[in-house]
């Protein structure tokens, strides 16, 4: 993937669009609240944002002094342009590989910090691995991370867990925008995230609202 696709967003190529019109919603976040004080200072930090491109998520990233990057990966992953015939008839595979031969294509230590947001929820499972292993390549020692992870209790039918864009509002508040029809394709628990994020050398846990939890890591 080119840097200035990067810069302006990923591939559009997605599911069909849902039929019900969703309507946005605000949150306080304790794990943004922490993660804006890790970044703070000094300016002129590289911040990567793995959701789909936000002016607002832009705006307030470079209102800090700092360099934003965007690159949707759920979008790319999502997209179709990374399935292999599978060893049976009629069965597909994700080609990790190819994957990430072209997305996420930065050079070792390249960013201070790095937004997942819950992409880790909506990735096909053979990606989640090497992405996250990706992700703390290519972040320097002693950036943050932030992530987030919907609860089991979230993930019901009754609860209808949609996929949501993130947009930063300020310091604590964000707001959620129904975006494409991902399927939510797992939920983790605690020991789950902790194993997935074992390189790291710190995790704290914060639970948010609707029953997501947010976690902050330091590499």
């Amino acid at each position: 993937m080119g840097f200035f696709r990067n810069l302006i967003g990923g591939d559009d190529a997605s599911p069909r669009p849902s039929a019900r019109k969703l309507p946005r919603v605000e949150r306080y976040s304790t794990g943004f609240e922490q993660f804006t004080h890790a970044i703070r200072e000094p300016e002129g930090l590289n911040i990567l944002d793995l959701g789909p491109t936000s002016p607002a998520n832009i705006e307030y990233i470079t209102g800090l002094g700092h360099r934003a990057v965007n690159e949707d990966v759920l979008s790319a992953a999502c997209s179709g342009r990374y399935l292999a015939p599978g060893e049976e008839e009629g069965t597909t595979i994700v080609d990790v590989a190819g994957f990430l031969a072209a997305e996420l294509q930065y050079p070792e230590e390249s960013f201070d910090a790095v937004i997942l947001w819950d992409v880790c929820d909506y990735l096909p499972e053979p990606l989640v691995k090497p992405v996250v292993e990706r992700v703390r390549r290519i972040t320097r020692h002693r950036g943050v991370l932030l992530a987030f992870f919907h609860a089991r209790e979230a993930a019901t039918p009754e609860a209808e867990t949609h996929y949501c864009r993130y947009h930063i509002r300020n310091h604590r508040l964000l707001e959620l925008e129904p975006g494409k029809p991902y399927p939510l394709q797992r939920t983790f628990q605690n020991r789950h995230v902790e194993n997935l994020f074992r390189d790291y050398a710190s995790i704290k846990f914060f639970l948010g609202k609707e029953n997501i939890r947010e976690v902050l890591l330091l590499r």
